[in-house]
């Protein structure tokens, strides 16, 4: 008899990425295989939905796709559909009523559950909807089916402690729980022997990390002992809270050679009345002073952010304030975003909400002066020669181009001339960019150099392994590639 197929599908943020990862992994561990690529629409036995609940359109996504699944299983009886994540701690008892044919509900807290509970709801034949008001286990504790043999998310708090008028996240995810300094670096230590080489620490509010744990100094702390682990080569973090930026921090950014010249800083608005009215702890001076002393310690660092247009009772006034801010920091990238309605904030209560056609044009300036800095300060990259970590899928067009993607060490994705010699993901090659694009730049000449690593060793061991074995670790931390900073759609991200 052949073993059941799976297929998890991940809405959100990171962290619903990083929980997809440990969904597999359990699923795995109980028996299960991932469904092959190209599986249609419905033939897996087992569908998982991981959700995000913070976006307007985040219920009407699920329930569309509940609804094409309905037939489907109809003419499979055997075939189970299972929902998670915020909107399911959100939603609970609700989900089955609306979709009667979906199988189980779990919460945010109670991930490893999930084999169990399809198992009941298989015998009892009856949906099962169990939602946990605490965290039973961290996440990095459980079975993982990795993503990656190179890089890896490692999650070191979760929950959030913050109060943003526009945020659901901390309802749905709780107070802020760190994990313990020597357990994190236990799984650091257990990933780069295993070849991976770069890490992105992951939290809700990242560097509020130590708040948990009475140290105000934790995260700083935590960042110079990543520099002291042999073999990994890049560390990174998101998402932070300009509130908990400290300066140790970034004198720990700048003074470990393996952190890199990145930083995700949500904004959110550079008016000082919307940030009062979001509850934000800081004001338009206060995050511009972070920009300039990161600066000032890292010249060559790449700064991104996240900004809301047409928050309630954002004015002409205030959002100028906003372009203001995004003029004096030259961000080189910004993920925008449409202020969006969300029941059980706050800010979904809150008078003077912005009719859609002021905030769309409001939404479509910010964005055409983001494009022209962005496009400007990559054009300051032209001429300078990157170590360049060789990707895996980043380059949707590499096949017809002949090139090849990866990251530089400040994160921008550069499509670079495939070299003679062959090159795997997680090895590093030297480039001179020829070319920038406002999201990308390009490398045409020769590479200049190849560096094969142990992390593209164990690419091509994982590769050359077994499909359904590929990346399973039962019981060990280990976690799948962080995608470099994807678009964050939900609050998970934007802090």
């Amino acid at each position: 008899m052949s073993a059941k197929t799976y297929e998890v599908r991940t809405y959100g943020c990171q962290m619903n990425v990083h929980d997809s990862e440990r969904l597999s992994g359990l699923l795995e561990d109980a028996g299960y295989v991932r469904a092959p690529e190209g599986t249609a629409e419905g033939d897996a036995d087992v569908v998982v939905f991981n959700t995000c609940a913070v976006r307007e359109n985040a219920d009407n996504k699920l329930y569309g796709n509940l609804g094409r699944l309905a037939p489907m299983k109809t003419k499979r009886p055997g075939m189970q559909i299972a929902v998670g994540g915020c909107l399911a701690q959100k939603d609970r008892d609700t989900i089955v009523k609306r979709a009667p044919w979906v199988d189980v509900v779990f919460g945010t807290h109670n991930i490893g559950k999930l084999p169990v509970l399809l198992e009941r709801a298989r015998i009892q034949e009856e949906a099962q909807v169990e939602i946990a008001e605490s965290l039973e286990a961290f996440p990095s504790t459980l079975p993982t089916r990795r993503e990656s043999a190179y890089a890896a998310w490692v999650s070191i708090s979760v929950g959030c402690n913050n109060t943003c008028t526009f945020c659901i996240v901390p309802a749905l995810r709780g107070k802020e729980e760190d994990r313990r300094p020597g357990d994190i670096l236990a799984e650091v230590e257990t990933l780069v022997s295993e070849g991976v080489s770069e890490i992105t620490l992951l939290g809700q509010n990242v560097n509020a990390y130590g708040s948990d744990l009475g140290d105000r100094e934790a995260f700083s702390k935590l960042l110079r002992a990543c520099g002291e682990i042999e073999g990994l080569e890049r560390v990174r973090f998101t998402s932070p809270h300009p509130r908990d930026f400290t300066d140790d921090v970034i004198a720990a950014m700048a003074e470990t050679p393996n952190v890199m010249p990145q930083l995700h800083m949500p904004l959110q608005s550079g008016s000082d009345t919307v940030l009062k009215a979001m509850r934000r702890s800081y004001r338009q001076e206060r995050f511009l002073g972070i920009i300039e002393k990161v600066r000032a310690a890292m010249p060559d660092a790449a700064i991104s952010t996240d900004i809301i247009v047409g928050f309630p009772g954002e004015t002409e006034e205030d959002f100028e304030q906003t372009m203001h801010v995004v003029r004096e920091a030259r961000f080189a990238n910004a993920f925008t975003f449409q202020y969006s309605k969300r029941p059980g904030t706050p800010a979904a209560d809150m008078e003077g909400q912005i009719p859609k056609e002021v905030v769309q044009a409001r939404y479509e300036r910010l964005v055409a002066l983001q494009e022209e800095i962005s496009w400007s300060e990559n054009k300051k990259q032209v001429g300078r020669t990157l170590e360049v970590m060789v990707a895996e899928g980043e380059g949707r067009k590499d096949g017809a181009t002949h090139r090849l993607s990866g990251r530089a060490p400040d994160n921008r994705l550069v499509h670079f001339t495939k070299p003679e010699q062959p090159v795997r993901p997680g090895d590093v090659v030297t480039v001179e960019i020829t070319y920038a694009a406002p999201h990308h730049l390009l490398a045409e000449g020769p590479t200049t150099g190849v560096r094969r690593t142990r992390a593209g060793d164990a690419w091509e061991k994982r590769t050359a392994a077994p499909a359904e074995k590929a990346g399973v670790m039962l019981g060990l931390p280990g976690i799948g590639a962080p995608a470099p900073l994807p678009a964050p759609t939900s609050g998970c991200s934007i802090v």
